[in-house]
């Protein structure tokens, strides 16, 4: 039987005070409806649609290709939301889940096991409950003695019985396509706030004659919306630890989970170590029996196996096998470290190729070049790749060295196995296995320091 989704994603989120929709916050990488989105994908759902009010052409830029739009103008209610779809479910046959777009946690598993229950109790309405310790804010969920809802009350309508009830409305449901719409527009808006209310099609349905079921989870942290920045720092907590422990139970060691952030597009094969204070952000992907961190910071990285990465940021960039990064290295856009290469303490590689067994220990900028197979680079070498214009691009063939505190200015290319001396800046090539000198001579001044200090009184001492 087809399943059809209706993501409710209208309201501006007031209390978030941010000019960004509520529901396009990240949670752990992703914007907020992008989880309740694979949510209902992964429950079955073949047609998905969200609607939104406030930053709507955000959101439909946000989910361009996984869902329809369509626009609340006035946020009069849920039930009046959901009527906004009515157009492109007209001749929809089959079942409508409904959920909210700043629930985040609920999961596949969760919908489609309220969807099965819904289609196994063949009633016009199924609604997802769970129980809380304390309900209180929440409408609570009033059966009749078959078990079947009749109602859902307000916490502010409650009578004193009702409120001791502690299975809650989740505000996610499922119903049967037939006849929806039509109980829809049967709701009302005589309260205080002149809306429109999805639960009173419970009422609705009963009046009809129709029953209206319930599927209770048990895991109340799904449910949780997000209404202000506490809230949603509460299920980013909570999302970030889920991650974690999917991680871990396939086979990945993460040292400290509570100083460990790791987004939902990451994945990370077995045997590798995270190690305390590392940020694995975007859809970076890492090898097996790789170590990372302490204090690693990786954005839409590729990092294959066997690699140690410590207290460095790399950001879309590549590190092949064995291949070591840090301390405090800094790897930008484009750049591909080779396998076995060093990449080692206050180097910044930008747009750089590093050949397989290649070195840049320390105290280097390398821009905008292609680096060969086993070469060193010296402390303190700086690729010169910019004319205040344009960039230039530095060549470093297979086997050369570079001097420590050379500057090579490109455009420029460096023989295989060349040499070139320290403190040198180099501004033309160096062929093949030459060696490329740019200094002036040493002079020495005898007894300049003795002459300079008697000018001046010096008398010594410190």
């Amino acid at each position: 039987m087809a399943l059809a989704a209706v993501i409710l994603a209208a309201g501006k989120g007031t209390r978030m005070k941010s000019r960004r929709p509520k529901v396009l916050h990240p949670v752990a990488g992703l914007p907020m409806l992008h989880h309740v989105l694979r949510a209902v994908q992964d429950a079955g759902a073949q047609k998905v649609i969200v609607v939104a009010g406030y930053g709507f052409e955000q959101v439909k830029e946000a989910v361009a290709g996984q869902a329809e739009v369509v626009c609340q103008e006035e946020q009069l209610g849920t039930a009046h939301a959901v009527m906004q779809a009515e157009h492109l479910l007209q001749n929809f046959e089959g079942d409508i889940l409904v959920v909210c777009g700043d629930t985040p946690l609920i999961t596949g598993a969760t919908l489609a096991a309220l969807v099965a229950h819904h289609r196994n109790s063949r009633t016009a309405a199924t609604v997802l409950t769970t129980e809380l310790e304390n309900p209180y804010g929440y409408g609570r969920v009033i059966r009749d003695n078959s078990g079947m809802v009749v109602q859902v009350v307000e916490q502010k309508d409650a009578t004193a019985e009702e409120q001791a009830v502690k299975e809650i409305n989740t505000g996610i449901y499922c119903f049967a396509a037939a006849g929806f719409f039509a109980a829809l527009k049967e709701i009302g808006n005589a309260n205080r706030q002149g809306e429109y209310y999805l639960p009173d099609i419970i009422g609705i349905y009963r009046r009809h004659g129709y029953q209206v079921a319930s599927y209770r989870t048990d895991n109340p942290d799904e449910i949780l919306g997000v209404n202000d920045r506490r809230q949603l720092a509460v299920v980013a907590d909570l999302m970030r630890r889920r991650i974690l422990d999917e991680l871990m139970l396939s086979g990945v060691t993460v040292i400290d989970p509570a100083s460990t952030f790791v987004d939902r597009g990451v994945v990370i094969a077995p045997d590798t170590v995270i190690a305390p204070f590392s940020l694995i952000e975007g859809n970076s992907v890492i090898g097996e029996d790789c170590r990372i961190g302490p204090y690693a910071r990786l954005v839409d990285a590729r990092i294959g196996s066997g690699v140690q990465l410590m207290q460095s940021t790399v950001i879309e960039a590549y590190v092949a096998d064995r291949a070591v990064v840090g301390p405090y290295a800094y790897l930008r856009p484009g750049t591909r470290v080779g396998t076995g290469a060093k990449v080692g303490d206050f180097v910044e590689l930008k747009k750089a190729i590093i050949g397989d067994g290649s070195k840049v220990p320390h105290l280097s900028y390398v821009g905008d070049a292609e680096v060969g197979a086993k070469v060193n680079i010296g402390a303190g070498t700086i690729t010169c790749n910019y004319d205040g214009e344009k960039k230039h691009r530095t060549v470093i063939e297979d086997g050369a060295f570079i001097g420590s505190n050379a500057n090579l200015v490109a455009p420029v290319r460096i023989g295989r196995g060349a040499y070139v001396a320290a403190g040198s800046t180099i501004t033309e090539d160096v062929p093949a296995a030459a060696l490329g000198v740019a200094r002036s001579r040493q002079t020495n001044i005898e007894d300049w320091v003795t002459r300079k200090k008697g000018r001046k009184g010096h008398t010594g001492g410190s």
